[in-house]
């Protein structure tokens, strides 16, 4: 599954435009992909002249407003992108990025108001899991209502809440000390040759993004390469091979018996995977493998 990511603002910060330079369309409050950028996914791809070649991607949602219902939807992305005013001269962007941290605490607070209200009713029946559950809920109503965040409570968090306030939150200034998100706007209905010829040496506001989504998540990127798909994909650092064969289809995972891994470079230095197999750089690892930052898997599984 791609990386989701929310993005929120203030009015007029630049949300929409950030929207468009990360996904190229124009469609605003609404969800969009936008394609990482990976140089090694091409040099992957000629070596095994792949006829069809896929970058991994980012789910991006943008919500227009930020009352608690808006905010809401974002409850399942990865992590927020915080776009803030720093061009128009009338906003603070520090003082806007607390404003918008109090805007998600008050929408995990309503949250958890309404999740204990409809526990409570059904704890009448009895049930000690739900009393049991109605008593933390309380607890984290008072811990919210001391203008506490989530992340400072000491417990396990119910799964089902998704906190908003719990989530990695990156800020994008959108101005002269942070990204030109109009001009990142306008660019990306550029070719990419273009696009990178009048940005010259800078990084695009998506390269920006994904490397600060990177650091902050802590992903790394593996790739499947063959004729038919070259194709790269994002996992967390630390997750193993039967992780990645779910990221790239539960049945293979299902099916999982071992998978050849071979580094990226590697596979560009030897010119081949039969090649690499001779060279002895390609070899088997089972579900348990941690993955590494560029490797090239080829999963072995039975239907």
């Amino acid at each position: 599954m791609a990386l989701d990511v929310g993005i929120v603002g203030l009015p007029s910060s630049g949300k929409s435009a950030l929207f468009e330079a990360l996904t190229g369309t124009r469609a605003s409050g609404e969800v969009g992909m936008a394609a990482i950028p990976d140089p090694r996914l091409q040099q992957l791809a000629e070596v095994v002249g792949a006829r069809k070649v896929t970058p991994a991607a980012i789910r991006v949602v943008e919500v227009r407003g930020t009352g608690p219902a808006l905010l809401g939807n974002l409850r399942q992305v990865d992590a927020l992108l915080v776009v803030l005013d720093g061009f128009s001269g009338t906003r603070v962007p520090a003082d806007d990025l607390e404003t918008l941290k109090l805007e998600l605490l008050v929408a995990d607070r309503d949250h958890v108001e309404r999740r204990l209200e409809r526990i409570a009713k059904q704890a009448k029946s009895g049930d000690a899991k739900l009393k049991k559950e109605v008593e933390q809920l309380e607890r984290l109503l008072a811990h919210l209502d001391a203008g506490n965040e989530l992340t400072a409570w000491p417990e396990e968090l119910p799964p089902e809440l998704e906190p908003l306030t719990a989530k990695p939150l990156i800020a994008i200034e959108n101005g002269s000390n942070g990204i030109d998100l109009k001009l990142e706007a306008e660019l990306a209905e550029l070719a990419a040759e273009e696009a990178a010829e009048f940005r010259g040496v800078g990084e695009s506001a998506l390269g920006e993004v994904v490397r600060r989504l990177a650091e902050t998540l802590d992903l790394i990127t593996f790739f499947t390469a063959g004729e038919k798909e070259t194709r790269a994909w994002t996992l967390r650092r630390g997750e193993t091979a039967i992780d990645a064969a779910a990221t790239i289809h539960s049945d293979i995972a299902r099916g999982f018996i071992r998978c050849e891994v071979v580094c990226w470079d590697d596979l560009v230095a030897a010119g081949s995977h039969t090649e690499a197999s001779r060279a002895g750089k390609q070899r088997l690892e089972g579900k348990t493998y941690v993955v590494a930052d560029g490797d090239v898997l080829n999963v072995r599984f039975n239907v």
